[in-house]
């Protein structure tokens, strides 16, 4: 099949190609990191949530919330995005998205072990097999949540495509 793709699917296709490009280059760039660095950058983190939760009346939330709890939510959520990218990317190459569905997650676990393996270089860090599980578990989530969107989408469109 030699179908010329629309402009529309050529800017999908740039676009969360592009999204999924800075997300994994985010993650690469946290990894590479001095110890000493990330520590600051998750102190930074930590503090600010502890000040919106005191702000939102939950200052016995804000007292029990951990550097090791944000450093792990982040792992998680920053890998829920690039799973997120990962399944729109899919969609915008193909539309048999469940005969591929293995890629995106393919793809997120290479991440998270090239991810895991960069900490091994980074003075004062360490690489971790629970990291990687928990970058797999917010591929996955991430995939999970750009599935409901292309659903609702698709709901979306086949409601205004009957209206007409």
């Amino acid at each position: 099949m030699n179908e010329k793709a629309s402009p529309w699917v050529v800017a999908a296709r740039v676009l969360f190609t592009a999204a999924l490009a800075a997300t994994i280059a985010f993650i690469f760039s946290n990894s590479m990191q001095i110890a000493s660095a990330s520590q600051a950058a998750s102190g930074r983190v930590l503090g600010l949530l502890q000040s919106l939760l005191r702000h939102a009346g939950l200052p016995g939330l804000a007292v029990h919330l951990t550097d090791h709890m944000v450093r792990k939510a982040a792992h998680f959520l920053e890998y829920a995005l690039a799973g997120f990218w990962m399944m729109l990317c899919l969609r915008a190459y193909t539309r048999r998205i469940v005969r591929h569905i293995s890629w995106p997650a393919l793809g997120g676990l290479l991440t998270a072990l090239a991810d895991e393996t960069i900490q091994l270089f980074s003075q004062g860090r360490s690489g971790q097999l629970t990291d990687v599980w928990l970058d797999f578990a917010g591929v996955l989530a991430g995939i999970f949540a750009g599935l409901v969107l292309l659903g609702l989408v698709h709901v979306c469109a086949e409601s205004l495509r009957h209206r007409k």
